[in-house]
C-alpha cells in the first residue's frame, strides 16, 4: 500500500510540473482589477488566447482573438497579433478553457511573449473558467460571432 502511494505522488509531482508557472506574483492580475483596469482611457491590450470557439461565443470586451497557445498554428497567429506592438506594452492575456491550473493555452502564450522581448506581461487568474470567474460577474464582455466561425 506505501509503494503504491509513493508512485502515486510521483506521477501527481511529475504532473504538477507540467503545469508551472512561467509567471511572478505579480504578473498575476485579478479579474475585478482587469475589470476596473478597462475603466481607463489607458486600458492595457488584452488577448485572448483560447481556442477559437470559446473567443467566438463570448469575450472580454475589447480583446483580440490571438490563437490559442496550445497549438503551433496558434502561436503564429500570436506572434502576428504582438508584431506591431512596442515590446512595452502593457499586455494581458487570458484563456479561461477550464481552471488556471490546467490550462494548456496560457503558459505557452505567455513564455512566447517572453522570449519576443514584451516586459509588460500580466495573466488572468481565472482559477474556474470565464464564466464562474468573468461573465456571471457581469464584467465587460462582448457576443461574439458564433461558434460556426473559425479564425
Amino acid at each position: 500500500m506505501r509503494k503504491f502511494s509513493l508512485i502515486a505522488l510521483v506521477a501527481t509531482l511529475s504532473l504538477c510540473q507540467d503545469a508551472s508557472d512561467p509567471w511572478t506574483k505579480s504578473e498575476v492580475l485579478e479579474p475585478a482589477a482587469l475589470a476596473s483596469l478597462m475603466k481607463d482611457s489607458k486600458s492595457p491590450t488584452v488577448l485572448c488566447v483560447a481556442f477559437p470557439v470559446l473567443y467566438h461565443l463570448k469575450h472580454i470586451s475589447h480583446s483580440s482573438f490571438a490563437g490559442p497557445g496550445s497549438k503551433p498554428e496558434g502561436i503564429e497567429m500570436l506572434k502576428k497579433a504582438v508584431a506591431s506592438l512596442p515590446k512595452d506594452t502593457d499586455l494581458v492575456i487570458y484563456c479561461g478553457c477550464c481552471p488556471m491550473v490546467k490550462c494548456p493555452n496560457v503558459r505557452p502564450a505567455y513564455r512566447v511573449l517572453k522570449e519576443l522581448g514584451f516586459t509588460r506581461i500580466r495573466v488572468l487568474n481565472i482559477p474556474t473558467n470565464m464564466n464562474a470567474d468573468w461573465y456571471t460577474k457581469n464584467y465587460p464582455t462582448e457576443e461574439g460571432s458564433g461558434a460556426g466561425e473559425q479564425k
